[in-house]
């Protein structure tokens, strides 16, 4: 076992911004206006309509420049995010390279507008073009589109053009089920949900999926799509997959790879050939392009030829003039976002893949199954871990999914506790597992290809140190985080309405005693 750091939290208790400054405190000050100006344009004040001007000074908090600084620097010492060792299993943390940071700052990034002419675009469609036939080349698909702001906006453009597809040829009555898997991600059922389709969830079974036996009993005339993810968020391919789409497409439904898990097998599998019918990449996870906070995201939703017709506009084609956008295409399919997407989000992951190449991302594929194996030797020989269906034995691909329903057996400590217990030593919270749990007391950490051997090494070592504490001074971990900028959350107040603020104004409101400092 290496040797565990010291390490505390930097805590400032800071208030917030608006709390913060004095009445005529400025971190700048602007020049009086050249009189020269001022004859030639007049008074500013008539510039803006009367319409939109403010009846009153802006509510906002009067600072220095040092005040400023100050007040963000500590808010970043106390979340550095991913500055930690961040393992979060389904996500596949990477870093993010400071030089696409910088590159989407650019004025020509950072401050075009998707509705200028598209002259003054070609830049810009020029990458999306790339990524899109950089996807195509990865899966097997002929086009896709960038628009989806995430994993579940992807899974429901999926959903929504397949109810376009079936309504084209007169079948959308008939076909009103959507097939899925207990260990699908959530998004997919939801979204066939929200689509309006019924949907049938086949259960897990001995061998870590679903049977062929199980999906011929539900395939029928009423099947529209298959939507699945594959392999699972234990680490399981299911290796009769080709077989499954076959059976889906012999009663006449389109089957849809959900990808979110494709970073053990980037480059080594391609949808297409399969035959799935579309598939999405997480741009946001396997890509490079930064992943936490919510996003920004983008879930690149690809389909072949015989679905192009059906796509969200707009899209990039190429021409002998060059890149154009082509709008209207659509249709029958439910647009999911504005214009194309997230446009930094897509430039930062057509950087990454620029930047590894084939070969790289080959290579990337085999650290990410190599890592995850490595880790999982390591934690089997932890008294109370054991491995989702232990009776697998097969080596698991970019993440295994662990339960500590032994330890909590023994000592009540939960895997709650042990995760709120592991941000105590530097380390970022492991993911435990989407809901419903179908292994109790799971956690799911994913190690990628970008994570050192000693980082890894330190993180199991961490596991090892909180499960002896579970049992020699368990109260250490139930109570914990000790050494954090925040201790335990108080979430009793996260679902009432009359308590939490998302605005200064509601948290004034709801905070009568709160005080301000020239907002006040």
């Amino acid at each position: 076992m290496s040797g565990l750091r010291k390490y505390h939290a930097a805590v400032w208790d800071e208030p917030l911004v608006m709390e913060l400054g004095a009445t005529g405190r400025r971190g700048i000050v602007f020049p009086e206006t050249e009189q020269a100006i001022v004859d030639a344009v007049g008074d500013a004040i008539e510039l803006v309509p009367e319409s939109v001007r403010r009846s009153g000074p802006a509510n906002l908090p009067e600072l220095s420049e040092p005040d400023v600084l100050r007040h963000y620097l500590h808010l970043s010492q106390e979340t550095l995010g991913m500055m930690g060792i961040s393992l979060f299993g389904t996500c596949t943390m990477k870093y993010n390279a400071r030089v696409t940071e910088s590159l989407v700052r650019l004025p020509h990034v950072a401050e075009t507008h998707p509705a200028q002419d598209v002259q003054t675009q070609q830049g810009t469609l020029e990458i999306i073009y790339g990524l899109d036939r950089m996807l195509c080349e990865l899966s097997g698909m002929d086009q896709f589109v960038f628009q989806p702001g995430g994993g579940a906006d992807a899974a429901f453009l999926h959903a929504t053009l397949t109810r376009a597809y079936h309504h084209a040829r007169g079948e959308l009555s008939q076909r009103r089920e959507i097939i899925t898997t207990a260990q699908a991600h959530p998004c997919n059922s939801a979204t066939a949900s929200a689509a309006g389709f019924d949907v049938i969830t086949l259960p897990m079974e001995e061998k870590g999926y679903a049977s062929v036996e199980a999906l011929r009993s539900v395939v029928s005339e009423r099947t529209a799509a298959l939507m699945v993810n594959n392999p699972d968020d234990m680490g399981i391919y299911n290796p009769d997959i080709k077989e499954w789409v076959d059976i889906v497409h012999a009663a006449g439904g389109l089957c849809f790879y959900d990808h979110a898990n494709f970073n053990g097998v980037m480059g080594r599998i391609r949808a297409a050939e399969l035959g799935f019918d579309a598939c999405m990449f997480m741009l946001h996870k396997t890509f490079g392009a930064p992943k936490a906070g919510g996003g920004p995201a983008v879930g690149a939703y690809g389909c072949r030829e015989h679905l192009a017709e059906f796509l969200t506009t707009p899209v990039v084609d190429k021409d002998d003039e060059g890149y154009t956008v082509k709008v209207n295409r659509s249709a029958g399919t439910t647009q999911v976002r504005e214009y194309m997407g997230n446009i930094p989000v897509v430039v930062k992951a057509y950087s990454w893949l620029r930047a590894m190449g084939a070969d790289g991302v080959k290579e990337a594929a085999d650290l990410s199954m190599l890592a995850n194996n490595y880790m999982e030797r390591r934690l089997l020989q932890i008294p109370g871990v054991t491995k989702a269906l232990p009776h697998l034995e097969q080596h698991r691909m970019e993440m295994t999914r662990y339960s500590l329903a032994d330890l909590t057996e023994e000592t009540g400590v939960t895997t709650l506790d042990v995760q709120n217990r592991m941000v105590d030593f530097g380390v970022d919270a492991y993911w435990l597992a989407h809901e419903p749990w179908l292994i109790p007391e799971p956690f799911t950490p994913e190690a990628g290809e970008m994570w050192s051997i000693e980082d890894l090494d330190y993180w199991v070592d961490v596991i090892a140190q909180i499960c002896e504490e579970a049992r020699t001074t368990p109260e250490l971990v139930t109570t914990a985080p000790h050494n954090q900028a925040i201790h335990r959350l108080d979430g009793s107040g996260l679902d009432d309405p009359g308590r939490w603020a998302t605005t200064w104004r509601a948290y004034q409101r709801k905070n009568p005693d709160a005080s301000a400092g020239t907002a006040g």
